[in-house]
């Protein structure tokens, strides 16, 4: 089965580290993603950029508006994800609990839906 394993969290604590408190997080969670390469669990991952470069795109009655930043104001936010091969959903939670950022936000972990004849 596939899993989003989406990683939340706070940007104010990554401002708040050192630059070698980041390179270490960045070197721990590119090596992670390389062992789950290995592992045979990586889809794909991609790091996503600030909220701050976001906009919001809504359809209402045929109308679009586009707003910049998020949705919803929050302390944490989307900075990433994952998207991983698993046996189940014990095996997925333990794969996201290895991912470096969970020590720092969340990991939101939700199995994908199958659309089609698998589904």
């Amino acid at each position: 089965m596939k899993y989003l394993c989406q990683v939340w969290f706070d940007g104010g604590v990554l401002d708040a580290m050192t630059k070698e408190e980041k390179a270490e997080l960045d070197t721990n969670s590119l090596n992670y993603d390389k062992d789950l390469v290995e592992s045979g669990h990586m889809i794909v991952a991609q790091a996503l950029q600030s909220p701050k470069s976001a906009v919001t795109v809504r359809v209402r009655n045929r109308e679009m508006s586009v707003t910049d930043g998020p949705f919803a104001e929050t302390k944490e936010a989307l900075g990433g994800f994952i998207l991983i091969e698993a046996k189940d959903l014990n095996e997925a939670i333990r794969i996201a609990a290895g991912i470096p950022l969970a020590r720092l936000g969340a990991i939101e972990v939700r199995p994908i839906h199958s659309f089609g004849k698998d589904a």
